[in-house]
C-alpha cells in the first residue's frame, strides 16, 4: 500500500531562535494561550483596576479625579487595554466552557470556537474603543 501524504515538518525539541519562527500554532493553541496570557495582565493590573473603580465611586470629588484620571491618553489606553483582556478572558472562559460541556474535542470546533472568541474579542474592542475616544 502507497499512501500520497504530504509531508509535514515534524518538531520535537523546538529550538527557539530555528523553528519556533516557522511553527504554526493553530487559533485553538492561541486562544489557550491569550487566555493564560489576559488571565496574569488582568492579575497584575488588578491594583489598577481597584484603583479606578475606587476613584469611581467613593464621592463627587474622586469621581471628579477619575475623570481627569482618565482625560490622560496612556490611562486611557491602559483601562482599554484592561477591558480588552477581561473580553478575552471572558470569551475565552466560556470556550472552555462549552468544551467541557459538549465534550466536542475535535479540531474544526475547537477552531470555530476559538475564531469566535477572536471576533467577538475584536468587535467589542473596537466598539468600546470608539465609546473611549
Amino acid at each position: 500500500m502507497s499512501e500520497q501524504t504530504k509531508s509535514r515538518p515534524e518538531f520535537r525539541n523546538l529550538n527557539l531562535f530555528r523553528d519556533v519562527a516557522r511553527y504554526r500554532l493553530p487559533p485553538a493553541g492561541w486562544a489557550s494561550i491569550l487566555h493564560r496570557a489576559s488571565g496574569a495582565f488582568l492579575c497584575l493590573l488588578l491594583p489598577f483596576a481597584i484603583w479606578l473603580f475606587d476613584k469611581s465611586l467613593t464621592s463627587e470629588s474622586s469621581f471628579a479625579a477619575f475623570s481627569a484620571a482618565l482625560d490622560n491618553g496612556f490611562v486611557r489606553f491602559v483601562a482599554w487595554l484592561l477591558l480588552v483582556a477581561y473580553l478575552l478572558h471572558l470569551f475565552g472562559g466560556l470556550r472552555h466552557l462549552v468544551l467541557d460541556v459538549t465534550h466536542r474535542m475535535t479540531k474544526p470546533f475547537g477552531r470555530n470556537t476559538a475564531l469566535a472568541v477572536f471576533i467577538a474579542t475584536a468587535v467589542l474592542a473596537v466598539v468600546f474603543g470608539i465609546m473611549m475616544m
